[in-house]
């Protein structure tokens, strides 16, 4: 058994690194790695010093989805499941190597915004082995690729390629291989060069705008405004703007 971690994370300035660190195992989803996910967004989100996070897998993939063998001993995978739920605070975006597969996809998915390397291939198998996606896959694959893509995914238990997942709107950069990481640490650098209550906020009001009314976004809307537009950071981005200078965030 390894002595490592199944999850390591790593502050790079205002952006957090994390890690799924079963390389042996495809990243698939045991307790430790559960847990260890759910602690580092707890970082992620408690760390005013933070303003986004990057989430990769070590080794050949991303994730391979649960663990049956541990599941099969009865491990708690619950903290998972609620990261798959209620994702991060902050904004976090997937660095995709060789595949996202069952709920290493809907891993994924929690995500933000998803960087992908030539090839990786990207799916929900489980209709194969007599299951289905209830890790938030059936929930969120039709707001990403559109409901026909969707249900031929989850239906025929076919992967896509990160190509495909280009074209229908899953993926927000395309990379060549090895390059995933970097390329979402350059992205995750660049949310992180703006204020983060007003980061925060945008994140979370693009995502309620999935299934619910007018009148309920403009409601969830007024509170994150007075907080944002009544914050130190609302002062000092105008205030460096007249100067011409970068702005110095507080997060507060």
């Amino acid at each position: 058994m390894s002595d490592e971690p199944a999850v390591i994370t790593e502050k790079r300035d205002r952006v957090l690194l994390i890690t799924l660190n079963r390389p042996d195992a495809m990243n698939a989803i045991n307790g430790a790695l559960s847990a260890g996910l759910v602690a580092a967004v707890e970082e992620l989100d408690g760390d005013p010093g933070l303003t986004a996070g990057v989430l990769t897998g070590a080794g050949r993939g991303f994730c391979s989805g649960m663990d049956l063998k541990a599941f099969a001993r009865g491990e708690d995978i619950g903290p998972m499941m609620t990261f798959v739920r209620d994702g991060a605070k902050k904004p976090l975006i997937g660095a995709v190597e060789g595949f996202a597969l069952a709920g290493g996809l809907e891993l994924a998915l929690s995500c933000d915004l998803l960087v992908a390397a030539k090839g990786v291939k990207l799916g929900i198998p489980e209709a194969g082995v007599g299951l289905f996606a209830a890790a938030g896959g059936l929930l969120r694959l039709p707001g990403r690729v559109g409901y026909s893509k969707a249900m031929e995914m989850a239906i025929t238990a076919e992967p896509i390629t990160a190509e495909e997942g280009l074209e229908y709107g899953l993926i927000a950069r395309l990379t060549e291989k090895g390059e995933a990481v970097a390329t979402a640490l350059e992205l995750a650098e660049r949310v992180a060069r703006n204020a983060p209550l007003a980061v925060a906020a945008s994140k979370q009001l693009i995502r309620a705008t999935q299934g619910i009314t007018e009148a309920d976004f403009w409601e969830l809307q007024a509170p994150m405004q007075r907080d944002v537009f009544g914050s130190d950071d609302a002062k000092e981005g105008p205030r460096a703007f007249a100067e011409k200078r970068p702005p110095e965030w507080t997060g507060s």
